[in-house]
């Protein structure tokens, strides 16, 4: 029997921006929302496990990081639009505080009690698995079809949650889980993404080990400039 999703191996290397003591730490349940998720695009739908987002690249990292600082389009315009806007020490649309680099580390770690391959996600046979096994899902949400670009771009987080507990419940034809999925940025195809599902054999302890990790410095880090620029923000 062939395998119905394509599939690869966890990278060697991970790279995470993340806070002290352990940037490579599962988030505490206790931050979970009413949905019992934490937001993630490919979080549990029924918030039975968690799941920890890592990078293959470092800049990979910064960029996931910092998508949240870039400026809405509509944001702008407004803010632009406003009389008298001054800097009443409310940052403008698109400006990321200097406060953001000394409360975090930049991280590069190995996987330490990751079993099993990752589905990866945007792949033709795992698009074509997807289609069939979730065709009501996708009318019920609104969706006129199940292709790559709504995986990627327009699904609504609901639905890639959905995905997510699908792959983690299923086995390959070896009769081993899925250990997660591998799913290219949506702020570049050259940014590779995991997203590493949380097992019951992990007892809460972090699949990932830290190899060296560093604070972020603003005007010396080559990554972090470049993510910055790629989208759009400025640092104050």
């Amino acid at each position: 029997m062939s395998e119905a999703f394509e599939t690869r191996r966890l990278a060697d290397e991970l790279y995470r921006v993340g806070r002290e003591p352990d940037p490579w730490a599962w988030i505490d349940w206790a931050f979970a929302g009413p949905d019992g998720t934490f937001g993630g695009r490919w979080d549990d739908v029924y918030g039975r496990y968690r799941v920890l987002y890592a990078s293959s690249q470092r800049l990979g990292a910064f960029v996931e990081s910092l998508a949240q600082f870039r400026a809405d389009p509509h944001v702008v315009a407004e803010y632009a639009n406003i009389e008298g806007v001054d800097d009443d020490g409310v940052l403008a649309p698109g400006v990321l505080p200097r406060a953001w680099c000394s409360e975090r580390v930049i991280t590069r770690g190995v996987a330490t009690e990751v079993v099993g391959s990752f589905v990866v996600v945007g792949a033709a046979r795992t698009i074509a698995t997807l289609r069939e096994a979730f065709a009501s899902l996708v009318l019920q949400h609104g969706l006129d079809d199940l292709d790559a670009a709504v995986i990627r771009l327009s699904a609504p987080r609901a639905f890639t949650q959905a995905l997510s507990s699908y792959f983690e419940a299923q086995i390959d034809d070896s009769g081993q889980a899925y250990a997660g999925i591998y799913f290219l940025s949506k702020h570049g195809d050259d940014i590779e993404n995991w997203a590493i599902f949380e097992k019951e054999r992990m007892s809460g302890q972090s699949p990932i080990m830290s190899v060296d990790r560093e604070t972020p410095d603003p005007d010396d880090d080559d990554d972090l400039r470049r993510a910055l620029e790629l989208l759009a923000i400025r640092m104050a």
